[in-house]
């Protein structure tokens, strides 16, 4: 069964189509959690966590499902054409993930202002009250707010801002409360696993892609290399560079992150600089790698991109590996993770750069 239709539907002609979600199959909590540690899925938001393990490891009173429609990462555009075309789908899988942990309020988070609102809006409407137990939620349109535990945070007391882990959300999430946060296409798939069964689910799983060319939904055995050519940005901005050798040994499944996938237009050192600018401005501020480490590293990238004579290559090599496992949240270890991939793909156009000799890179967008 695939998530995307040619456009939004009325509640009644979806489950025309798709059929109503077989409540009486899963009587109990522990039959739809078995169902769904047997499909395999994994989260879709890029963690990649097996959702049935993350079902199971809500348990407290009161839980809360928390779906993340936000799509902080500025390249992806498949959570937005999802809840578009298909906001039935992610809106049964949120009272699927409710079911299966015992909650009693869902909430769908996208970002302030979102074109997206009124048509959610309507799909809630549509559905009566079948729907009473969810509402939407703005979130402010920051990189750093949709992340897990900024989410959680800002549900709790309005400060968008990621907090320390451990506890995970699952045990001390909203309002102290045991929490599920899911990515939309997470809980897309649910709603498919509780229609189909696990093994037609497996027999026929896709995943949403987001390339140059738009989002497309593909099966996730699809080689990364039947999509775009290397090298490419898989996973983010917090994501890895790949090599065009590395990208044709991948399926889209086995690609690290989020499945969006950018490929350079132009000098890749150059682009990986931009990239940390905008990681460097758009961090939380409440640690030392986010205020010092991440605008010094970016301003290092920058001068290695330019091609100004210097030593920001040395320092980049002093400084990324300091930053790792440092920060308050992830957003630092992301940024250096993507800075260091760009050192290792790009071993020319950085020898280049580094020596004076000038950008060497033929790399177009061919996506």
């Amino acid at each position: 069964m695939r998530m995307l239709t040619d456009g939004p539907r009325t509640f009644a002609q979806h489950n025309a189509e798709r059929g109503f979600v077989p409540w009486q199959r899963f009587a109990g909590r522990a039959a739809l959690i078995d169902e769904v540690v047997a499909s395999g899925l994994r989260g879709r938001g890029g963690g990649g966590f097996p959702t049935g393990l993350k079902l199971r490891a809500v348990t407290g009173r009161r839980p809360v499902v928390v779906a993340n429609g936000c799509e902080g990462e500025p390249d992806s555009r498949k959570d937005h054409v999802l809840l578009s075309r298909s906001p039935h789908l992610v809106l049964d899988g949120m009272l699927v993930a409710c079911h299966a942990i015992g909650a009693a309020e869902a909430v769908l988070c996208v970002h302030a202002g979102s074109p997206l609102l009124a048509g959610l809006i309507r799909a809630l409407a549509d559905r009566g009250p079948d729907a009473n137990r969810i509402r939407i939620v703005e979130v402010p349109r920051r990189y750093v707010a949709s992340e897990e535990s900024a989410l959680v945070n800002f549900l709790g007391t309005g400060d968008a801002r990621p907090t320390t882990t451990p506890p995970r959300p699952t045990e001390r999430g909203v309002d102290g409360r045991p929490t599920l946060v899911d990515n939309v296409e997470t809980l897309a798939h649910l709603a498919i696993v509780a229609r189909v069964s696990a093994e037609a689910f497996r027999a026929d799983e896709t995943t949403l892609v987001t390339t140059a060319t738009g989002v497309h939904e593909v099966p996730v055995t699809t080689r990364l290399a039947d999509l775009v050519t290397g090298p490419v940005l898989a996973g983010g901005y917090g994501g890895v560079w790949l090599s065009a050798a590395r990208t044709g040994e991948l399926t889209v499944a086995e690609a690290p992150g989020v499945a969006v996938f950018r490929t350079p237009q132009g000098c890749g050192l150059r682009e990986t600089a931009g990239i940390l600018a905008y990681l460097a401005a758009e961090s939380a501020r409440q640690c030392g790698p986010c205020m010092f480490g991440l605008p010094a590293i970016a301003g290092d990238f920058a001068e290695l991109a330019a091609g100004v004579p210097g030593r920001a290559l040395e320092r980049l090599r002093r400084r990324l590996p300091v930053v790792t496992g440092r920060g308050a949240c992830a957003h630092p270890d992301g940024a250096v993770r993507m800075a260091s991939s760009a050192l290792d793909v790009f071993t020319a156009d950085v020898t280049a750069h580094a020596t004076g000799v000038g950008c060497t890179s033929t790399h177009r967008r061919t996506a």
